[in-house]
């Protein structure tokens, strides 16, 4: 598929007319070396991207064929980012070369430069018919690359970005000229974390044909070994103990953060979607357009991460999942974000005023003691780390933490990339510059996340809002579905951090206000103004406040569930979301006290600190704090 693909682009329209042209998307190289493909922030610069993610050793080349049109001499550009402009007009850490037949074209990439832009790469000679090219990694330090042409053309007109740049591409790849599939489902969810499966399954026990687009590989979201955050929170609690127990299907045994990739049993995880014959997977697909009808999704589309195929879902149901209400804000739907003021909702935990700050996106890591002494290259881009400053630690779980003063969607990549440069720069002085540093002598990074673990963004409203006051004072609602179980737990700033780090704080605390488990209002999870959106996750109706309590993965995944359920009352009784709890709210009751796990006695009990004294997560020194 991807070699017809990039022998596709080469035979397409010329982009200027009297040229001939190569365009080839770096993520659909057919062999990505050391490269990883990165989406996570397609909706800001256009597209996903390969990088060159190896703490700070060389990656293998990323290499692929493509075909010539015609003989002549190519000069090569390439859309790449300096990422650590932000911080320093130095030459950045990122640089790499691109080879083209062999040859290594001059051009030093990726380190100059302070957005995403395109940059020559060199010339090459070049025959009609197949040749080689590769992406050739320099550092090991987070280079990137979006996507390459070859061009005769003297001239090229080369958008940096916006609209001009999107629609270069789409005819370049032929998507503006090709229809995309379609298909058609009962219920389309959106996002393949925790909450997205369990609302994918829960709909398929209960006689729905689902749809499951996740934007990643693997599954599980924070919850997979690409971000290594244990599952937090309780099960079968409250009025509906059976909520909960399809978790025990797939949770993993063992706890803590950041801890090696075997810990999150992502195959487990894979298993439980693949042995449920009515979910329809959509790995490493992401979703980017919806089409609506008034108040009313008819459809979303999607796009795959690497070959750009594009399909078109149908469904009178659909359920953001994505955790950044995507779906909900493509569509329309009423949504929020930042923190509201005291006087809002009546909430003591609340700010007297208004403002839009969140809590953060973490990017894990640890290193290993090779017992002998080992080397890092020096990394110094504008982060001054000092013996009085640097983090004396061996690894960097929850508590490092980015972009709580930044927004989440539109900063997200520069976030992101800050959790890097925080981790690579105190790493650096550890072991280059820290008088005394027998503990890090022998020890090398050995893993770093690169998908950022995020925790709050976009809100989307329903029919109810949960504050505080329902949670302090245990409000009964007829409508009661799952039921948190984890404190109020809002992130702040680390104040020590703020002294070395005011306004680019990467660390960050809290302080937990424990609450007896509470069963939240089913009406939190639809949209209050798009007929047919169900959400599940930490993208659900809440205050600020109230989210401290229910965005633990555990009790994500009970809101799939229910969510699940309810969309199996839709169908059965053609009716809305909202329809379910004004007509049949019993039904969806008695639902909920069953659960739609298996029986307990055909699931082990692997999650074996999953007690009933929620006390027990409180955070430890080393590992047991969620994201």
């Amino acid at each position: 598929m991807l070699r017809n693909l990039l022998t596709s682009l080469a035979c397409c329209a010329a982009l200027a007319s009297s040229a001939a042209d190569v365009w080839v998307e770096a993520e659909a190289f057919t062999r990505k070396g050391g490269w990883v493909v990165d989406q996570q922030f397609a909706d800001l610069m256009g597209s996903s991207y390969l990088m060159a993610h190896g703490l700070g050793r060389q990656v293998a080349d990323a290499e692929t064929t493509v075909t010539v049109p015609e003989d002549g001499r190519y000069d090569v550009y390439v859309r790449t980012y300096n990422w650590t402009a932000p911080w320093t007009s130095a030459e950045g850490p990122g640089a790499f070369r691109v080879r083209v037949g062999g040859k290594t074209l001059p051009a030093r990439l990726g380190c100059t430069g302070s957005a995403w832009e395109w940059q020559k790469a060199g010339s090459v000679k070049l025959r009609k018919g197949e040749t080689s090219l590769a992406l050739h990694d320099l550092t090991g330090f987070n280079g990137r690359c979006d996507a390459l042409l070859l061009t005769t053309d003297a001239s090229p007109v080369l958008p940096d970005g916006g609209d001009e740049l999107a629609a270069m591409r789409r005819h370049a790849l032929g998507l503006d000229t090709v229809a995309p599939d379609t298909a058609s489902y009962d219920m389309v969810v959106v996002g393949g974390g925790i909450a997205g499966m369990c609302a994918a399954v829960s709909a398929a026990r209960n006689g729905m044909k689902v749809a499951l687009v996740n934007d990643r590989p693997v599954l599980g979201g924070n919850n997979s070994a690409e971000v290594r955050v244990h599952l937090g929170g309780h099960i079968e609690l409250g009025p509906n103990k059976g909520l909960g127990r399809m978790i025990r299907e797939f949770g993993h045994s063992r706890r803590g953060n950041a801890m090696p990739a075997d810990y999150y049993e992502d195959e487990r995880k894979q298993e439980f979607i693949d042995n449920e014959p009515g979910v329809t997977l959509y790995p490493s697909t992401r979703a980017f357009a919806v089409a609506t009808t008034g108040g009313h999704i008819d459809a979303v589309s999607v796009r795959h991460i690497e070959n750009a195929r594009e399909t078109v879902l149908r469904a009178p149901l659909f359920a953001d999942c994505t955790g950044d209400g995507t779906i909900g804000w493509l569509a329309g739907a009423d949504w929020t974000s930042g923190r509201e003021s005291r006087a809002e909702y009546g909430e003591p935990l609340a700010p007297e005023q208004p403002d839009s700050l969140t809590m953060g996106a973490s990017v894990q890591w640890y290193t290993r003691d090779d017992g002998h002494a080992t080397r890092f290259p020096e990394f110094s881009y504008g982060l001054a780390f000092n013996d009085d400053n640097c983090e004396r630690v061996t690894m960097g779980e929850w508590t490092w933490e980015t972009g709580m003063n930044r927004d989440q969607i539109a900063d997200a990549e520069r976030i992101r990339d800050y959790g890097l440069m925080v981790i690579f720069s105190n790493w650096s002085h550890l072991k280059n510059h820290l008088k005394d540093n027998a503990r890090w002598r022998n020890r090398s990074l050995d893993w770093a996340a690169y998908i950022a673990g995020k925790r709050e963004s976009r809100r989307l409203l329903g029919d109810y809002i949960l504050k505080q006051d329902d949670i302090d004072k245990g409000v009964f609602h007829e409508d009661a579905s799952f039921c948190t179980s984890w404190s109020l737990d809002l992130h702040f700033a680390d104040p020590k951090n703020s002294v070395h780090f005011p306004d680019n704080e990467f660390k960050a605390a809290t302080k937990h206000i424990w609450v007896q488990p509470y069963a939240v209002p089913y009406r939190c999870l639809y949209s209050r103004n798009i007929d047919n959106l169900f959400m599940a996750g930490r993208n659900i109706s809440v205050t600020h406040v109230a989210l401290g309590t229910v965005r633990v993965m555990r009790t994500t995944g009970m809101m799939g569930e229910v969510v699940g359920m309810a969309a199996g009352l839709c169908k059965r009784h053609a009716t809305t979301p909202r329809g379910v709890y004004q007509h049949h709210l019993p039904e969806l009751c008695a639902m909920m006290r069953e659960g739609a796990g298996r029986p307990a006695d055909e699931v082990p009990d692997n999650q074996n600190f999953n007690r009933a004294n929620h006390l027990l997560d409180a955070p430890r020194a080393l590992g047991g704090k969620p994201l």
